[in-house]
């Protein structure tokens, strides 16, 4: 009668291990950003911003605090990680003065997910 008590027990509590450990989702947002010339080429060495503006009530516009920045690789990818869904808008940079060039884009993040976007620098 014991060992069927204790069998019980730990039946029970491992069913409320695996429902417990079940519920938690991961809701990380993924955006990989690919930067390309305009033949396709991947661009590394690009500096890439992601920032989202918001409207004001007098219809102005201001840059929100929740912004990234990072560097393309030699591939041209770079990776950002955001713990809750966004738009954002996507800059991307290269060179500097007269021989730089730029491309943007807008991105949507989904809950859990990874989204990748290409934007091509010219």
């Amino acid at each position: 009668m014991k060992l069927r008590g204790i069998f019980i027990a730990i039946a029970v509590l491992g069913i409320g291990f695996l429902f417990i450990t079940s519920c938690k989702k991961n809701t990380d947002c993924v955006a990989n950003i690919i930067c390309h010339d305009s033949t396709g080429v991947g661009l590394g060495g690009a500096t890439v911003y992601l920032f989202a503006n918001v409207k004001t009530p007098n219809s102005g516009t201001i840059t929100a605090d929740l912004r990234a920045t990072g560097v393309t690789d030699e591939s041209g990818r770079v990776s950002f990680t955001f713990k809750l869904p966004a738009i954002y808008d996507i800059k991307a940079l290269k060179g500097t003065g007269t021989s730089s060039v730029q491309g943007i884009s807008i991105i949507k993040l989904e809950e859990g997910k990874g989204v990748e976007k290409v934007v091509v620098v010219r």
